[in-house]
């Protein structure tokens, strides 16, 4: 008897174990150098891809990283906001403005030409937007691969985004929902080190923010402010361009930071990492050295939200469409 039980405890040890296997194998879905035996160019193709439309259109590279950053928060990193369609995610407000679709066209066609069915529209996103961090004079990190296609996109599921009106709180609450901390919810913002903002998302801090004073949102250095209302005057075009990182928008660099110590934050809720003491730290850290190490643990962190692995998601043969 005590033999017999011993074997089914065994059996049933073995059982768990296995299963215990198989549930972290399907949750570990990415790891660097997946395609190396399947499709060994497919990193080599995108950086070069990438690197073509970076030279004749350097705002591809902030477009990038800020699409891979949108694909992550709605549905997790699934391609999601690739899709084509009249509810689409790209059709959402936040995502009205999403730069480089193009560029993962053209990895794409490329890569099935290589290796058809191979390497997801996903993963082409993670990696052109390290090589885009890369081509800014920005850290280069590791890429793990391995993410699939997603097959639901819907604008509606786009409007819990981060807003350039949120608080620190609200900002902590939706980076916390993703598995993301408080520092790295700074060190993704420190991206806008590259890359601008449309006149319409800040103007209302430059003239009627405030019914005293001069009705300009009192955390802008009053230098500064001259320089902003010149750039977006009161009843100008609300779709112009303006750097985020007003002395070096075209490199990725530390600046970004000291620019909100200097109360030189372009959005609002960028400028309020400075005036938090929950984020401020992490600020005045980051300003003083390269944050680039950093930087590239959290996009790690945040390329692994939500991946799919399983039958709720596909190889996509077209990023812009379901198969």
């Amino acid at each position: 008897m005590e033999s017999g039980g011993l074997s089914t405890q065994t059996f049933l040890l073995a059982f768990l174990l296995l299963g215990l296997h198989a549930s972290l194998a399907h949750s570990q879905a990415t790891r660097v150098g997946f395609y190396s035996t399947t499709c060994p160019r497919a990193e080599s193709i995108v950086r070069s891809t990438v690197l073509s439309h970076f030279q004749s259109d350097r705002t591809v590279a902030p477009g990038l990283l800020r699409m891979h950053f949108h694909d992550c928060f709605v549905q997790g990193c699934d391609a999601s906001v690739l899709i084509n369609g009249p509810t689409a995610e790209k059709t959402a407000g936040p995502n009205l403005s999403l730069r480089g679709f193009e560029v993962i066209d053209d990895a794409k066609t490329q890569l099935e030409a290589a290796c058809p069915g191979v390497v997801s529209c996903a993963d082409i996103l993670a990696l052109a937007a390290r090589d885009s961090v890369v081509l800014t004079s920005g850290p280069t990190w590791q890429v793990p691969t391995g993410r699939r296609d997603g097959r639901i996109s819907l604008a509606s599921d786009a409007a819990n985004l981060p807003s350039f009106t949120d608080s620190i709180d609200v900002q902590k609450q939706k980076f916390a929902a993703k598995g993301l901390n408080t520092q790295d919810l700074v060190i993704l913002v420190g991206g806008h080190t590259i890359g601008t903002s449309a006149c319409q998302f800040f103007r209302y801090r430059l003239y009627n923010f405030t019914t005293t004073g001069n009705g300009a949102d009192p955390t802008i250095d009053p230098a500064f402010l001259p320089q902003l209302r010149a750039l977006c005057p009161q009843n100008g075009d609300g779709s112009k361009r303006v750097g985020l990182d007003a002395s070096s928008q075209n490199r990725f660099d530390t600046s970004f930071f000291t620019n909100l110590r200097g109360g030189r934050g372009v959005l609002e809720s960028d400028q309020k990492l400075w005036t938090d003491a929950s984020t401020k730290t992490f600020v005045q850290r980051f300003s003083g050295l390269s944050f680039g190490i950093e930087f590239g643990k959290s996009m790690v962190k945040m390329s692994n939200i939500g991946v799919k692995s399983g039958a709720d998601s596909e190889i996509r043969k077209l990023c812009s469409a379901i198969n």
